[in-house]
């Protein structure tokens, strides 16, 4: 009889590490891959530029917006996809809104993630220190920014991880390594990574079991 057992041997809010003994290979690379590409986190998603007279362009300064991890709640925001709601445009339950307003003045002044105001208690920027962009003197940037979630598979902003490792130990035991960008706890990416798997392996089932059927 094969003896599965698991044990987390490191939890900081940030960094994980669990050891898998007994456990099929496939199975906890399952759990790494999902980690990355299933957990879902909030990021900046739309962006409507309202004023820009820095140097760059209205395109790069969205991209550098969608690369800010936010941080994110889970129990609050569903995908848009679920939305009941049903609306290109979002709601409160799957969007959230982030305006940038700030002018330089006779100095040159570095624009940073601190800056974004947003309308939500829980969604806001994991580091007020992220440079977004450098305004010359009399220079402005004004927009809003739209955040929802979305999945790391679909776009690398949606990431919840900046290492999600597999190392073998011996022949049987395993080590998985999680590290979080900030938007969600690594505990909390490791559980929802369980939950999405133990989901998806009962969808399986469920087909195949369908498929003798017919």
């Amino acid at each position: 009889m094969i003896l599965l057992k698991f044990k987390i041997i490191k939890n900081d809010d940030f960094n994980l590490k669990v050891e898998f003994q007994g456990f099929p290979l496939v199975y906890v690379n399952a759990l790494r891959r999902f980690a990355m590409i299933e957990v879902p986190v909030m990021a900046i998603d739309d962006v409507v530029i309202i004023e820009n007279s820095s140097a760059l362009y209205d395109e790069l300064i969205s991209h550098r917006l969608g690369l800010v991890p936010l941080k994110t709640d889970l129990d609050l925001f569903v995908l848009p996809e679920l939305c009941k709601c049903e609306s290109s445009l979002g709601c409160v339950n799957c969007r959230v809104l982030l305006v940038l307003d700030v002018e330089a003045e006779d100095k040159p002044l570095t624009v940073y993630s601190g800056d974004l105001v947003s309308d939500g208690d829980i969604v806001k920027p994991t580091s007020i220190n992220i440079p977004i962009l450098k305004l010359g003197p009399k220079q402005k940037i004004k927009l809003e920014a739209y955040a929802k979630l979305g999945q790391g598979k679909t776009h690398a902003k949606w990431i919840p991880t900046c290492a999600s490792v597999l190392t073998e130990i011996d022949e049987d035991k395993y080590e998985l390594t999680i590290e979080s960008v900030g938007s969600l706890k690594s505990k909390e990416i490791f559980s929802r990574t369980i939950t999405i798997l133990e989901e998806k392996l009962k969808t399986f089932k469920s087909e195949i079991k369908e498929l003798k059927i017919k």
